[in-house]
């Protein structure tokens, strides 16, 4: 799988140090204990998902920590833009699932190892901090939770 134009080091390079260093600080807002390099590392899986989210017509489902960084950057329109269409989308849309009574674990692990395993075959690397079946302490919200919109985004 190819991400567009981009190499995923060349994707990891579309958000500035500047936008990194906001989106650091504003999740910290609500993860005081974030640090630093865990914030870089954290913008770095949020970017992979969401280029991945966008050569995939598979929804892709975000493990917590990773949608509180997405929840930041779509906060930040103007970056958040210029970075999607850069991936040559119009916009990646953030996907509320709509059934808020049905929080299944079991489909949660299946969603997110479906976007891990889409992320290493897109050619990212997968830390572990970030997604819980590879060992993250935080669950995943999904199923209640959200998507990207692989077919809807596209250009």
């Amino acid at each position: 799988m190819t991400i567009t134009q981009y190499s995923p080091t060349e994707v990891l390079n579309l958000i500035s140090p500047e936008v990194r260093a906001q989106l650091i600080k504003d999740v910290r807002k609500d993860w005081p204990e974030l640090t630093d390099d865990l914030g870089e590392r954290g913008v770095d899986q949020m970017a992979a998902f969401l280029a991945t989210s966008t050569v995939t017509d598979e929804p892709l489902t975000p493990s917590l920590r990773v949608d509180s960084l997405w929840h930041k950057f779509l906060n930040r329109s103007v970056p958040y833009l210029a970075f999607s269409r850069a991936l040559g989308v119009d916009y990646i849309h953030h996907v509320p699932d709509e059934d808020e009574d049905g929080t299944d674990p079991e489909a949660g692990r299946a969603a997110i190892a479906v976007t891990t395993a889409a992320l290493r075959t897109a050619g990212f690397t997968v830390d572990a901090e970030f997604w819980p079946n590879e060992g993250a302490a935080d669950c995943s919200q999904c199923h209640a939770g959200c998507t990207d919109s692989p077919v809807g985004g596209k250009k």
